[in-house]
Formats: C-alpha cells, sequence, structure tokens
C-alpha cells in the first residue's frame, strides 16, 4: 500500500506547536492524537469545528488515524451544518469550545494531559503512515460566487501540497515558527498554517489572533524565525495601528490581491520579505511571488497549466486532484510563470468598452484616505432598467464626491459608480474575503429600490 508519513518532523524533541502556557513537541502531539483516536466515536465524517489550531491538528490526525474524513466548511452558520447533515450523515462534531451545533451529533475536545519534564514514552511513538489514497478532507469553496462546492482531498495530495509550499518558500531548508490571522479550517490557513508545519517540519502559534495588539503579542510568543500568515484586510489593519512589532522573518498573504503599495511598506515595516500565494479552494495553491519584485507568479514545484482553445486555463500534476479549471484570466510566461488578469466572472463591459471588478478595486483602494471599499454589479436593473456599477467604501472624513473626484483620476469615467456608498464596514468574513451575498444583502439595504 502506498502510503504517506502524517508528518516530516523526525526528533520527537522538536517542537511541533506553540500555546499560551508553552512549547508541544512532536512526541507530546503524536501521544494526544493516539489518545483522542481511542476516544473519538466510529464515524465515516468529522466535522472539526475547533477553534484552537493545535486542538484541529489533534483532531484531524486522530480522524486520519480513525480513517476518517475531515469537513471543513469555510462557514459555521446554521445554514450550513444543515446541509452538511443532509449530504454526509453520521458526522460527528469535534468541538473546543461552546460553539452552537445544532442538534449534530458532538464531540468534545478532552483536556490536555500533564506533561512530563522529559519525553518519556510520549516521545517514542513512530510517525504514523497514512494510506496516499484516503479520502483525508473535503474542504468547501467560500460561496462568494455562489453556493459553496465540495472539493475533495486525497491524503497523498495534501502531502505533496505542503511540500510544495514549504520548497517554494525556503521552509524546508530552514523552518519557521507560524503565526496564523486566518481560520485553520479555510483552504488558505490549512494548507499554509497546518500543513506547511506538518511538511516543512516547523511549528505554530495555536490561536487565530485578529486585531493588531493580539497579532503582535503572538508573534513576541514564539520564537525566530517566524512567518506571518495573513490577508492584506489584516495586514493592512496591522500596519495602521503603528505598533512595534517583534522581528518578523517572512510575510505570507492570500484571499485577495495585495497591492504593491501595501507590500512595499509592509518589508520596510517589518524588513521581512513578503510573499503571496495564489490558489483555491478547488486546485489548491499553485504559485508564489514577491510582489514587489513584479506581477508575474510562478508554479509551486510540480504543477503544471494548460490552456484550452477558448483560452479557460486548467490546473493539473503535482498536488492537484484531477483536472481542474480556473476561473481567472490567466497569460502564460515562459519558465513556469504567468499572469493574473482577473476573473472571467469579474469582466465587465460598458458600452464596448472592458474593465474588471479587480481592476477597479485595486484603483479604489489606492486613492488616499480610502481605508476599505469595493464594487459591485447588482443582480438586478436599476428603475430606469438599466444595472450599474456601485461601490461601498469605508473612507473616515471623506464625502462620497471626494471619493468619486480622485476616482475620476483613475478610471474611464464610464466605470465611475454610480451611486458610490459610504459606510462603516465591509462585510468580510474571516479571511477578510467578501461574499457576494452578502454584498448583494448590503446593496439591498443601502440601495435598494423597492
Amino acid at each position: 500500500m502506498n502510503t504517506a508519513p502524517l508528518l516530516a518532523h523526525r526528533d520527537p524533541d522538536t517542537v511541533f506547536a506553540w500555546r499560551p502556557d508553552g512549547p508541544v513537541s512532536v512526541g507530546d502531539y503524536l501521544a494526544d492524537v493516539a489518545a483522542l483516536a481511542e476516544q473519538l466515536p466510529a464515524a465515516g465524517y468529522l466535522l472539526n469545528l475547533c477553534h484552537d489550531r493545535y486542538h484541529f491538528a489533534v483532531g484531524f490526525a486522530a480522524g486520519l488515524l480513525r480513517g476518517m474524513t475531515s469537513l471543513q466548511p469555510s462557514s459555521q452558520s446554521a445554514e450550513t451544518f444543515r446541509r452538511l447533515q443532509a449530504d454526509y450523515p453520521g458526522l460527528v462534531c469535534l468541538c473546543d469550545g461552546p460553539t452552537e451545533t445544532l442538534d449534530l451529533p458532538r464531540f468534545d475536545f478532552p483536556p490536555s494531559p500533564q506533561r512530563g519534564e522529559g519525553p518519556g514514552e510520549r516521545g517514542a511513538r513512530p510517525i504514523p503512515q497514512i494510506p496516499a489514497d484516503h479520502l483525508a478532507a473535503i474542504l468547501f469553496t467560500s460561496g462568494s460566487t455562489g453556493l459553496p462546492q465540495a472539493q475533495r482531498k486525497t491524503w497523498g495530495k495534501l502531502v505533496q501540497n505542503g511540500r510544495a509550499e514549504a520548497s517554494a518558500l525556503g521552509l524546508d531548508r530552514q523552518p519557521h515558527t507560524i503565526v496564523g490571522t486566518v481560520p485553520v479550517q479555510h483552504s488558505y490557513g490549512f494548507e499554509s498554517t497546518f500543513l506547511l508545519a506538518l511538511a516543512g517540519g516547523g511549528a505554530f502559534w495555536a490561536g487565530k489572533p485578529f486585531f493588531p495588539q493580539d497579532i503582535a503579542s503572538a508573534l513576541d510568543a514564539v520564537p525566530q524565525p517566524r512567518l506571518l500568515v495573513t490577508t492584506p484586510f489584516h495586514l493592512s489593519a496591522l500596519l495602521a495601528a503603528g505598533l512595534e512589532l517583534p522581528p518578523v522573518d517572512l510575510l505570507l498573504s492570500a484571499t485577495a490581491p495585495l497591492s504593491a503599495t501595501l507590500a512595499a511598506e509592509a518589508e520596510a515595516r517589518t524588513g521581512a520579505t513578503m510573499l503571496e500565494i495564489y490558489g483555491s479552494t478547488e486546485s489548491g495553491q499553485l504559485a508564489s511571488r514577491r510582489t514587489t519584485e513584479g506581477m508575474a507568479w510562478t508554479l509551486l514545484p510540480g504543477v503544471r497549466l494548460e490552456q484550452t482553445e477558448d483560452q479557460t486555463t486548467i490546473a493539473c500534476d503535482g498536488h492537484v486532484e484531477g483536472r481542474v479549471a480556473l476561473s481567472d484570466l490567466i497569460e502564460l510566461l515562459p519558465d513556469q510563470r504567468f499572469l493574473l488578469h482577473g476573473r472571467h466572472a469579474d469582466l465587465i463591459n460598458i458600452a464596448g468598452k472592458r474593465t474588471s471588478l479587480a481592476y477597479l478595486n485595486h484603483q479604489l483602494g489606492a486613492v488616499p484616505g480610502i481605508v476599505d471599499g469595493a464594487f459591485f454589479l447588482p443582480d438586478e436593473e436599476g428603475p430606469d432598467g438599466i444595472t450599474r456599477l456601485t461601490a461601498f467604501v469605508v473612507a473616515p472624513g471623506m464625502t462620497a464626491r471626494q471619493v468619486t473626484v480622485a476616482l475620476r483620476e483613475r478610471i474611464d469615467a464610464i466605470f465611475l459608480p454610480r451611486p458610490l456608498v459610504l459606510v462603516d464596514e465591509l462585510p468580510r468574513n474571516s479571511t477578510g474575503k467578501l461574499p457576494r451575498n452578502e454584498l448583494q444583502a448590503l446593496y439591498a439595504e443601502k440601495v435598494g429600490h423597492g
């Protein structure tokens, strides 16, 4: 049987995770995994709702040992739980706090055992070998463009995924301690905090810091070299807070385009290299780049892109499960590189002129004084029968007219938003994304013509 190891660490005394009460060794992790695997009820699917990243890691691995599949929705809403219960009968929820699980079968994470002075028996366990073809996880798209879709991931491909990212970021040569601001259930957080630590031989901070002071405290609680895995939304807030940060050795961003301006500011403020990851829940992560060095992306090891006659781009090989059609407009370059030109669904054609929502949002975010903002093309027509571009903008101290005047210097007048709506905040989710249904609801509230 073809198998792959649970983790790349070889020394049981190596630190695998950092928690508020101190480090957890590889040996302790394996002991915790074995203990939980013995207690988990028999079930085919494990809905891992643990907020603590270490608890998630223990639960995920314990599920693997029991032959279970980890369900990882991007939302924990009641509607999501009802859909999962219907589609995956017999699932059990693993929780480590007062999480509302409706009437789903529930198993609460057991109390952490007392750690001994030395590894002892807890450090003598062999690294588990997991069948490579085991369906290890089902991830779900964010629903930003519709209903969440299930994406099946086998263990062998997940291991390849983590190894490819570790190689691309240089963490296979120099493991880092990872602090992540994104949930571990989300594909980006799953890959770039959990899988990256497993396959790259590194360690991670167990928490999920969100506010700038919490991020600074988390960084201060772990040793160098440090990797901060974040999003443009979280990074912008962190830099705007003006805090004195502990030394950071590497910054990583995903889930939304990172502007060259923000990337340059991040590098100047921290002295760290600022990298981006490109990918999707469907394909997994595919490429990386250093934003301040140019627009081109470089594919991760083993991954390949093909293009059809209609310019649809297909991701395949390496850790990609099968052949995945990408939603983005991509220009292939030599040497495993490519350029992104926005999403097919983001393309806008008004009076024969074309642009993309990504380009408009980039120009909006570059206006001095704007804290956050997004263009939106609603589903319905206006009272005059015309569907008009709208923009929601967070810009304290600015008027809508001032924002419009600044935008007029950056984009064609035909793409100016009508209307431009000032709001206190945008309905971003925990990874900084703006689900379309939330923007549609905001549009109905602020602009609706009913």
